[in-house]
């Protein structure tokens, strides 16, 4: 009978993300922050959990590395002590005194490079935005270390 004419947007996925920040993409373009919808006793258990959470395994991992990097000094000082290995100082001492200097070059500049400016400035937008669910993840973060 009648013919309907239908048009079609067609929404372009790829050039629709290209210049979006990751958070947005994974949830959503108007996630905003967690203050508009979530109330302060959420947004703190929230924070609280996920920041204990990530203290506690950062604890364990922290002792598991040291632990590593420790029983691997000690390990060297042994081989270097039987004489398995030879430590050349003078070189260890020249290259400690480059590295040094390359550090005082880089520190005097005290200038940050723009693209990690503005990930810094994201962050800092990011924590003002929701500074009771960063509060809670600090508390949880340190009692998670503490445990």
């Amino acid at each position: 009978a009648g013919a309907k004419d239908d048009t079609f947007n067609v929404l372009d996925l790829a050039e629709y993300t290209k210049n979006r920040p990751w958070w947005r993409k994974i949830f959503a373009p108007n996630s905003g922050s967690s203050a508009e919808k979530y109330n302060v006793a959420t947004q703190l258990v929230i924070g609280g959990v996920t920041g204990w959470c990530t203290g506690f395994i950062f604890q364990k991992v922290g002792k598991l590395a040291a632990t590593a990097v420790g029983g691997g000094f000690f390990l060297l000082q042994i081989a270097n002590h039987t004489g398995y290995i030879k430590v050349d100082w003078n070189l260890v001492q020249r290259d400690m005194n480059k590295a040094k200097q390359q550090l005082k070059f880089h520190s005097s500049g005290n200038k940050m490079p723009p693209e990690v400016k503005s990930r810094v400035d994201e962050v800092v937008i990011f924590l003002k935005k929701n500074v009771i669910l960063t509060g809670g993840f600090a508390g949880g973060f340190l009692l998670g270390m503490a445990s």
